[in-house]
């Protein structure tokens, strides 16, 4: 089988592909500065004659996997196969992997190190210093940039996959108290934690750390109204998708002081619109491009788990619903 490659992968990754099945051509999308749309994406899959791909951002649209049915498996280096046609994929018996939880352990470390940063003041007192402003007393930057620890708070996780659990994991020492919403959990997996319903989760948290996939049901869920029942002090953080929260209604809060302030990691339109440039000209929030699961050792990851569900799903014949985006294959023969 000859496997086209677009995604980031290392030497023993690409080997374990080869080792597994038979031939690898190597065309990392890095390599040509931004994810191939999806005439060059066609243009590249007819050159190589590819038999699967692997893939990270590229644009495998509808009319890519038409144009390559034959195609025996299409492999997503992310958390969420949301680039791909997956009603296409399903249609010609293409199973359609991805790599949950490839970047939990970077965004829970940002969720810790961005919370800490905006509690304790750390960045307007790098720029207060920066700015030659230390010309007082000895005590001057002590009282002005007095913030609060994280330790004792009370943190509410809104979807309580493995990024929203292993955040929890990570925290509970400090100590943090543990609250989460997520309908398809069961509680008694997480004994140590409490489950609430969401407008309960907001008026009684802290910190309120969103981690949502875009699903009909998630698009706006957070809204004007969830806003209203946080506490004046309390902290809403954002490194999942912008389209789960109301941008209007969180300017507004924002705006107004409503709450204490924001975190965000991601944007209605990036690069950012007027609208989002307002939020996050805000001083009370503390905005990042997007960056929460760049880290390097993302790609190893993703490496990791890709390459071993296709040991499974290919080698071992262990056809299971993990890891499968179009899991109604399951019901057809493949």
């Amino acid at each position: 089988m000859r496997v086209l490659i677009t995604a980031p992968y290392h030497e023993k990754g690409l080997f374990e592909i080869k080792q597994e099945f038979g031939e690898v051509i190597y065309r990392s999308w890095k390599e040509n500065g931004r994810a191939y749309n999806e005439d060059e994406l066609l243009a590249l899959m007819y050159e190589t004659e590819a038999e699967a791909l692997i893939t990270e951002h590229d644009h495998v649209t509808e009319k890519v996997i038409n144009a390559n049915a034959h195609l025996h498996f299409i492999g997503v280096c992310r958390g969420t196969p949301s680039n791909v046609a997956l009603a296409a994929a399903t249609r010609h018996g293409i199973p359609v992997f991805y790599t949950p939880a490839r970047n939990a352990q970077a965004v829970a470390e940002m969720f810790i190190a961005n919370v800490i940063s905006f509690l304790r003041h750390t960045i307007p007192a790098v720029n207060w210093l920066r700015q030659r402003r230390w010309d007082q007393g000895a005590h001057t930057s002590y009282l002005e940039f007095k913030g609060n620890e994280l330790a004792g708070k009370r943190v509410g996780i809104v979807g309580f996959g493995a990024i929203g659990q292993l955040i929890a994991k990570l925290i509970e020492n400090y100590p943090c108290q543990i609250a989460y919403y997520d309908p398809y959990i069961d509680a008694a997996a997480f004994p140590s934690y409490q489950q609430l319903g969401l407008e309960e989760l907001f008026s009684t948290s802290d910190i309120v750390s969103v981690h949502l996939p875009v699903t009909g049901d998630t698009k706006g869920m957070i809204d004007r109204k969830l806003f209203s029942l946080m506490r004046p002090h309390a902290l809403f953080v954002n490194t999942a998708r912008a389209v789960v929260v109301n941008r209007n209604d969180l300017y507004q809060v924002l705006s107004q002081q409503g709450i204490r302030g924001a975190i965000l990691d991601v944007f209605d339109n990036e690069p950012p619109d007027e609208l989002d440039y307002k939020i996050i000209d805000l001083p009370n929030v503390l905005p990042t491009p997007h960056i929460a699961g760049a880290t390097h050792e993302v790609e190893d990851h993703h490496v990791r788990i890709l390459n071993q569900v296709l040991t499974e799903w290919f080698t071992a014949g262990h056809h299971r619903a993990e890891r499968l985006a179009n899991r109604e294959i399951l019901t057809s023969s493949i």
